[in-house]
C-alpha cells in the first residue's frame, strides 16, 4: 500500500516541476523550486502549491 503513496507523490512532483518550467518565473527561481521539490518531495510540493510560481495560463 505504501508504494501507491510513493507513486502518487512522484506523479505530483513531476506535475509540479512541469508547471514550474511552464511558469513565467525567473530561471533562478525555477531551478531553486525544482531543487526544493527534488530534495524534499512532500514538503517541497506543498510549499510550491501554496506559494510557488503559477503557470502562464490561468485556470478559470
Amino acid at each position: 500500500m505504501s508504494y501507491i503513496l510513493g507513486i502518487v507523490v512522484l506523479l505530483l512532483d513531476i506535475w509540479a516541476v512541469m508547471n514550474i518550467f511552464g511558469s513565467s518565473a525567473s530561471a533562478l527561481a525555477k531551478v531553486l523550486w525544482t531543487i526544493g521539490i527534488i530534495a524534499l518531495p512532500v514538503v517541497g510540493f506543498i510549499a510550491w502549491f501554496l506559494v510557488g510560481p503559477k503557470s502562464r495560463t490561468a485556470l478559470a
